[in-house]
């Protein structure tokens, strides 16, 4: 999350004296340019002379703005403070203030009384970079929680007698989503009450902005765990407003506003949540001038069943509240476990102590008790053995995979929590790490947790880093209970595993890690990297994963627009001066950086360390970022410049739509190629489509039949029922629409939803609509139509094709073609419907029936005669002689039905097929009547007329 403080020197907290809101109003109504105001409040308010005389001493604080601009996740942040020095000789005024530390300072300027200083980022010198890592700030890190991520940086000064200075830093950062938002916060803690004091943030999110909230003023760290408990409004002078795409939220407290939110000027932090509207899909890829960035955070999906090993520090530095509140959270975290996790509990200090030996056990009421008492007596004692601790619960973990063959369906985790540095055992970081690794050999992910001051920080950053994992730190001071439960809830729910996203070779370079052993509920994947073939109109994008017992694969081709349709340079407050107006570009280069910075910091190699800390400082240079390698150093801007302007991004709603591209992408694994979603998908004529028309298929006796049904909005017709046999039903539920202009109809019928159930070799059911698919085998998984992708198990496969149609194939045998009738500006009787038209029916028994399947094993004679008479049948080669005949005749299992020839479109229309019609809704041509063939309900598998059975 974006979020930043700036301190200025100002008030100490014993300015707090009971007239501070008097002064305050007198500030607020007699603020004058010269500032000249100060010894008037001092001759009003008698009793503030020694505060105004300490106030005197340092330069006063006249104005702090923020401004920033939030592109598709992607955050600009522009700081701009004002001080004044009204004493009688030069003040040393510091401007300092914390950023986060995943952001990247990209310039700063400073100008004092007429001169004007400029920052400009130089490469560190490799002899030099022992000291600047002292001085200067440390390397972001991603793994960095919002509770501890934070760096300062600082500015120190001479301001003249009577003359003011004025600081301008810019930053960057990428939001990361947690919890299911993004959280930006301002930290306002200028130390004195400013004049002028104003935030303003701009979003812009082309995919559309949703649950934006910006609660009170949080006034300590102790909160940050993504909860908003005791949320009720937002800040006093806080507005808000905002469209589908577009929000800006103001704040813009008075002096007097100020002094009753915190009399010293410290008011806090201001917070601003929201989430982005996410289709059914799963994917949002943008594209750019030649760069593209692709966001993967899907929805409803089934969690994944977890196997969790909690080793835990009870080492005696733990006594006391640090030791306490890791009860406290473990005892809510155990309670939030499913029942179809397992885990075991790992208590250390100079001795191991596992409460369950050599295996993990499922949740139940019972475990739960027991471990919650196990958790209770833990007392703390001895040191720390940090290296036998991690062996422990990765052996525990191996084992568990090992016996019980659960790759494929959960995921394997270890979360570990310490106070302190390694004390007993091994404790060289180098061979701890090595260990660690060695013992998790890439099956798992370790997250590790600090708490206090006296945690080595850098090994669990690089234990987690190394094992796909993330960490936390977490202050002795704040409330670590509420931090551990926010921590677990971000990986508490696992939804897919082993996600590659994948594009082209040809046609893209330097893409950034495109492969995630997990992806938790909350969170968002961010993939980004170059087009190299300019002058392709469309980029292919391909996600696999696994989700439990399935496989799916997601694909879609994302529209490239003209470079002159993408540029956004006339977006006003783009520009920067270096023409640096592509924020995908630049979230481009972001990622990249820090993907570098984490690879030096897991290498051992000597040499590879300094060629990726020479890769990441070019690229810090090209685009301006000061990082761990590269500096800042403040230059002259010459006697004649002008001062520093604020620059700052302010999105324009004119035009965006056509500058940012936004759809829902996906990807392939290996062995799928792009040539395949071109391929004509096959199917037979036996089909019920439109209004809805039947159509029958006779191979064997070159013709087809074909029949109307007169439904009811609402009835739901089994169309093929089998479920005693090969265990399949289908089942397609009607939608009424008014008929055509003089008609013979009252109404149109269409089919809305079709279902499909299958009970072998195990028990599922998928519904269809023209918007989405929700498949359900135990875990529900739901898709768009709107977006290619396939979707794997043991016994099924649904593939769709973006808005045209969905093939469901069952063991191999069985396959149904659904089409999607979608209209863009339908008239009154035209509804968005689907098609059911059967592909493959070699796996449907004999004795199958429904409206289509009971003619699947049986043949139809054509008769020559009419029903008066005594007709023989009808060889191929007559039957285009009796088209003309409207008195032709079908033999069905010893019933004669009366028949017309007609032509009919199926299949979008693009085929003609010419049947033999039997009218009366299919009367004598059925078994029994059309009601028989009316379910109760779409899981209604009722085989026989009159008998009801539910999946």
């Amino acid at each position: 999350m974006i979020l930043w403080l700036c301190l200025c020197w100002g008030f100490s907290p014993s300015a707090g004296q009971p007239d501070s809101e008097l002064m305050a109003r007198y500030l607020e109504e007699q603020l004058l340019a010269d500032y000249s105001v100060l010894e008037q409040v001092a001759r009003r308010v008698p009793r503030q002379a020694k505060f105004l005389q300490r106030l005197e001493t340092r330069p006063r604080m006249s104005e702090f703005h923020v401004r920033s601009t939030i592109i598709s996740r992607y955050a600009f942040t522009t700081v701009s403070c004002t001080m004044v020095n009204s004493g009688s000789e030069a003040r040393e005024a510091v401007f300092e203030m914390q950023i986060p530390a995943a952001a990247f300072i990209s310039n700063f300027t400073m100008s004092i009384g007429n001169k004007t200083y400029y920052g400009e980022v130089t490469g560190k010198e490799k002899k030099n970079s022992t000291d600047d890592k002292e001085r200067h700030k440390k390397p972001p890190s991603p793994t960095e929680g919002r509770e501890n991520g934070y760096e300062t940086f600082k500015a120190s000064v001479f301001i003249p007698r009577k003359t003011q200075a004025r600081f301008i830093l810019h930053y960057e950062e990428l939001l990361q989503r947690r919890l299911g938002k993004y959280e930006y916060t301002v930290s306002i803690r200028p130390q004195q009450l400013v004049g002028r004091l104003r935030v303003e943030v701009n979003i812009l999110e082309n995919s559309g902005i949703v649950n934006l909230e910006v609660p009170p003023l949080r006034n300590s760290k102790q909160k940050g765990n993504g909860k908003a408990e005791g949320d009720v409004s937002p800040p006093p002078s806080t507005v808000i407003g905002h469209t589908k795409t577009l929000a800006k939220v103001t704040f813009n407290p008075s002096v007097v506003e100020q002094t009753r939110i915190a009399r010293n000027g410290i008011l806090g932090d201001f917070i601003i949540r929201y989430d982005v509207n996410r289709e059914l899909s799963v994917g949002d890829v943008q594209i750019l001038n030649g760069y593209f960035v692709h966001y993967f955070a899907p929805t409803d999906l089934p969690p994944l069943p977890k196997n969790v090993v909690f080793v835990l520090d009870s080492s005696a530095s733990m006594v006391g509240t640090k030791l306490k509140q890791t009860k406290e959270a473990l005892f809510t975290i155990l309670q939030d476990l499913r029942p179809e996790d397992h885990f075991n509990i790992i208590g250390f200090s100079n001795r191991i102590k596992v409460w369950q030996q050599d295996r993990l056990v499922p949740v139940t009421p019972n475990n739960i008790r027991d471990a919650k008492k196990y958790i209770h007596n833990m007392s703390p004692t001895g040191g720390t053995n940090i290296n036998e601790a991690l062996q422990t619960g990765a052996k525990l973990l191996n084992d568990y995979i090992a016996q019980n063959d659960i790759d494929a369906r959960s995921v394997s985790l270890i979360i570990f929590l310490t106070d302190g540095r390694p004390t007993v055992g091994e404790t060289q970081s180098s061979k701890i790490l090595s260990n660690t690794k060695d013992a998790i050999r890439d099956k798992f992910c370790l997250f590790t947790i600090g708490i206090g001051n006296d945690v080595d920080h850098k090994l669990l950053e690089r234990m987690a880093l190394e094992n796909c994992g993330m960490t936390r730190l977490f202050q002795e001071d704040e409330d670590a209970a509420s931090h551990l439960k926010g921590f677990y809830d971000e990986i508490g729910t696992p939804l897919l595993s082993d996600i590659r996203v994948d594009y082209p070779e040809d046609d893209v370079e330097q893409v950034t890690q495109n492969f995630f052993p997990n992806y938790f509920n909350g969170s968002e994947i961010i993939i980004a990297g170059k087009l190299i073939n300019r002058t392709s109109d469309k980029l292919h994008v391909e996600v696999t994963a696994s989700n439990s017992k399935k496989y799916i694969l997601l694909k879609t081709d994302v529209a490239i627009d003209l470079p002159s349709r993408n540029d956004i340079r006339g977006v006003p407050g783009l520009e920067d001066g270096k023409g640096d107006n592509n924020y995908i570009e630049r979230a481009w280069s972001y990622l990249t950086i820090k993907e570098l910075l984490n690879s030096r910091l897991k290498s051992d190699d000597s040499q590879e360390k300094d060629n990726l800390m020479e890769k990441a400082k070019s690229m810090a240079l090209a685009y301006n970022f000061v990082t761990p390698f590269t500096v800042l150093k403040m230059k002259e801007a010459g006697l004649h410049s002008e001062p520093p302007q604020e620059e700052f991004i302010s999105p324009s709603t004119d035009g965006i739509g056509e500058k940012v591209q936004s759809l829902q992408g996906h990807k392939a694994p290996p062995g799928i190629r792009r040539g395949q979603d071109k391929q004509r998908i096959k199917i037979s004529k036996t089909s019920a489509d439109g209004d809805p028309h039947f159509v029958i298929d006779f191979p064997s006796s070159k013709f087809s039949v074909c029949f109307n049904i007169d439904g009811e909005p609402g009835d739901i017709l089994r169309l093929v029922s089998d479920h005693r046999e090969s265990g399949v039903t289908v089942n397609g539920q009607l939608i009424g629409a008014p008929a055509p202009p003089n008609g013979r109809k009252k109404h149109r019928t269409y089919f809305s939803t079709i279902t499909i159930l299958s009970n072998k070799p195990e028990r599922s059911y998928l519904e269809i609509t023209p918007k989405r698919v929700i498949l359900d085998d135990g875990e529900r998984l739901v898709l768009s139509c709107g977006r290619s992708a396939v979707v794997r198990s043991r016994s099924l496969e649904v593939s769709i094709s973006a808005y045209s149609n969905i093939t469901v194939t069952i063991r191999d045998s069985i396959s149904f073609v659904i089409l999607i009738h979608h209209y863009k500006k339908p008239a009154p009787y035209q509804r968005n419907h689907l098609g059911f038209y059967i592909s493959n029916s070699k796996g449907l028994s004999s004795d199958s029936h429904g409206l289509l399947g009971q003619f699947l094993s049986h043949e139809v004679k054509l008769l020559q005669e009419s029903l008066n008479t005594s007709g023989h049948e009808v060889g191929q080669n007559q039957t285009e002689a009796l088209k003309a005949n409207p008195t032709n005749t079908l033999q069905v299992k010893g019933r004669l039905i009366p028949v017309v020839w007609k032509q009919r479109r199926i299949f979008n229309g693009q085929q003609e097929v010419d049947c033999w019609f039997a009218k009366n809704n299919a009367d004598k041509l059925i078994d029994g009547s059309y009601r028989d063939y009316l379910a109760s309900h779409p899981f209604d598998t009722g085989s026989t007329f009159g008998t009801i059975n539910s999946l």
